[in-house]
């Protein structure tokens, strides 16, 4: 039997961002507790800033019977001559029975003492309350709260339960509150409760109480209200993806309202004006002609029909937050940028300030202009890097701590700064996500990568390397950023040689934890085959780009339909040549191969091995076309002969040819 389950929550706002992050985790969770209690059923779930609902049509009455199995010892020892052993008592009591209940069971060839216990299901109604409670325990916002006597724990107070099985307030208690049918409509329309009597009811409820239970609607109706709005306006709404899931979440109601301020806060940098009225203000940005304007947008969650005064009253509020930016940025053009200040702000306990962390990258930044022949002056690249976080000390950046570097670049452009050096400024962070934009130019690039070198060694100095999921510092981006940096700009980084090098500055580094780092951080970042990169990788190559263009090479042949074929051939090749050291200088002597068919293979090799090639591509091309007659000679001719000098040189001739694989990749290493 099944009827309707309707559960409500209702909690006191939930904060947005916390709530977000665990919400792809809620359907998850509660299907678990129904899978652990054996109520298995399809459901809905909704979510307001008020509430979680779920919402089941058909839920099972009661849990399916089951029933329980246990196995004793053989027969043979349970009883003798008749009568039952210790064996047969202790099970008879460990399943609560009397010894002549006891069945019995074939089990792995033999007779053993068997019962079958019948488990008969527990009424959904007597489960709901602990399932609920269960569930709630399990949600992780990062943080909580306590209420009350303090006795509970939860992202915020339990403010009332709704447990309804058809027309049936099911009785249960969590977290202090006890289920009623009552719930809460819009908050505009009053702050009593409502009572319903079933869940139609209930929905009915909901739609004319300024309640919109489902996201996907209030998503919907945001983005149809902004569409109006521009199509109006003759504007362009900036839509943030992660401000409008937080507004989703944080409304029951959504209408999207049309504001303005002063326009001679328009002086400003258009990044402050959009990060003080996204970040603080939950507004979004109007541009028209690709020109942000004097306007916004707030999406106000007042269930009413004259908005006006919410408008006036959201102006009012981001007017004094553009005055005071305007204020800190007028007064640090006032003072311009200085480094000198930095030497009092501590980079991190051990290592220096940020004025000598910036010295540490102006040295990474001079190896760098030199290996990579910039066009641009040494010294302004060194300017550049020691200006780079002069922000720091601005007014600006002490308030809007995410405008660092973009401030730099506007305070740098107004000094008359060479434009290289405001740019260098600006992007000295890129990337800083996975998919977050490049530096634009091999100047900018130079500087972004000096700062996260600094970063990667300077920790790993003072022992502070990433573990399990813990990255504080960041140190995993930065080495993305180097990969992605390098690959992007045709940069060549080789992460053995290149960090030697620039490790003398930063003596007890450990280079071999940073090389495997840095290893990690590449088997992360190619969306291949693992088997090919660490092929690529085994070989020995350390070099950024030779890696991106072997695993691109060696990943085509791969995909091959024939691959699995020819693989075999080579990886028998690999298994000849294990004991061999490839390090060494393999000489074929001519004169004692005697064979047709080793004469013949050592001559498509010969011509095969001592070829240019454009590409690495076309370089295994070449020796994976060495097959048949590598194949001939494994028929035709006898490796571990007798004769040493005769047995040497085939080995020689087979390990030279492993050898010219392995210059591209180790193949024995790849797997399909």
């Amino acid at each position: 039997m099944r009827e309707s389950l309707l559960i409500e929550i209702g909690v006191e706002e939930l904060p947005a961002i916390p709530f977000l992050k665990e919400l792809r985790n809620i359907e998850k969770k509660w299907h678990k507790i129904l899978c652990d209690y054996r109520l298995e059923s399809e459901f809905d779930f909704f979510y307001t800033p008020r509430r979680l609902l779920f919402f089941h049509k058909n839920f099972l009455l009661k849990q399916p019977d089951s029933k329980e199995e246990f196995y004793g010892a053989p027969l043979k020892i349970a009883y003798k001559e008749g009568n039952p052993t210790p064996a047969a008592y202790g099970f008879a009591k460990k399943c609560d029975i009397e010894v002549k209940d006891i069945q019995k069971a074939v089990k792995n060839s033999q007779e053993v003492l068997y019962y079958e216990k019948k488990i008969p299901g527990i009424e959904s109604k007597k489960l709901l309350g602990e399932m609920i409670e269960k569930f709630l325990l399990s949600l992780d916002f990062g943080k909580s709260m306590r209420w009350g006597n303090c006795e509970f724990n939860f992202i915020r107070p339990l403010r009332w339960l709704v447990c309804m099985m058809a027309d049936e307030n099911v009785e249960c208690e969590v977290f202090g509150v006890k289920s009623e049918n009552r719930t809460f409509l819009h908050r505009s329309l009053g702050y009593d409760s409502v009572s319903f009597i079933d869940p139609k009811e209930y929905f009915s409820k909901m739609e004319t109480g300024g309640v919109i239970l489902d996201s996907a609607k209030r998503e919907k109706r945001v983005l149809k209200q902004f569409e109006t709005l521009s199509e109006k306006e003759g504007i362009k709404i900036d839509i943030d993806r992660e401000l409008l899931d937080e507004i989703v979440a944080i409304t029951e109601y959504p209408t999207a309202l049309l504001g303005e301020f002063d326009e001679h806060f328009l002086t400003l940098p258009d990044e402050v004006i959009i990060t003080s009225m996204k970040e603080h203000q939950r507004y979004f940005p109007v541009f028209k002609e690709d020109k942000l304007t004097n306007r916004f947008v707030v999406v106000s969650n007042a269930y009413c029909k004259d908005f006006s005064k919410i408008i006036e009253g959201n102006q009012k509020v981001l007017r004094p937050r553009l005055s005071d930016a305007l204020f800190f940025y007028e007064n640090d053009l006032k003072k311009g940028l200085d480094n000198q200040g930095l030497k009092k702000i501590t980079f991190l306990k051990g290592l220096g300030s940020i004025y000598e962390k910036s010295q540490r990258e102006a040295k990474i930044a001079a190896f760098l202009h030199q290996k990579y022949k910039l066009p641009q002056s040494a010294e302004l690249l060194e300017k550049t890097v020691m200006l780079a976080k002069a922000d720091l000390l601005s007014d600006m950046v002490y308030e809007f701590t995410e405008l660092q570097a973009i401030m730099g670049y506007y305070y740098a452009k107004a000094a008359g700064e060479d434009k290289d050096l405001c740019l260098g400024i600006k992007e000295q962070y890129l990337p800083d996500s996975k998919k977050s934009d490049l530096p634009s130019s091999d100047f900018s690039s130079v500087v972004a990568l000096s700062n996260k070198l600094d970063t990667i060694f300077s920790l790993f100095k003072a022992g502070m390397i990433p573990t399990g999921t813990k990255d504080p510092f960041g140190l995993r981006r930065a080495a993305l950023g180097v990969i992605r940096i390098t690959l992007e700009r045709g940069f060549s980084f080789d992460i053995k040689e290149d960090a030697a090098l620039l490790a003398k500055d930063y003596k007890g580094v450990d280079l071999q934890k940073i090389e495997n780092f840095f290893i990690e951080r590449i088997l992360n970042y190619f969306d291949v085959n693992a088997s090919v990169i660490n092929a690529v990788l085994k070989s020995g190559e350390r070099e950024i780009g030779r890696i991106s263009k072997k695993i691109a090479a060696l990943e085509e042949i791969v995909k091959s339909k024939n691959f699995k074929e020819t693989s075999a051939t080579f990886k028998r090749v690999a298994n000849i040549v294990k004991d061999i050291d490839l390090s060494l200088d393999l000489k074929v002597d001519e004169t004692l191969l005697k064979e047709a068919p080793e004469k013949e293979l050592y001559r498509v090799f010969k011509n095969a091995d001592s070829k240019n090639y454009d590409t690495y591509k076309d370089r295994l091309d070449a020796l994976f076309g060495l097959k048949p007659q590598i194949d001939t000679f494994f028929d035709k001719v006898m490796v571990n002969v007798d004769d040493e000098a005769l047995r040497n040189n085939r080995k020689n001739l087979i390990a030279g040819i492993y050898k010219a694989f392995r210059s591209v990749a180790e193949i024995k290493e790849v797997t399909l």
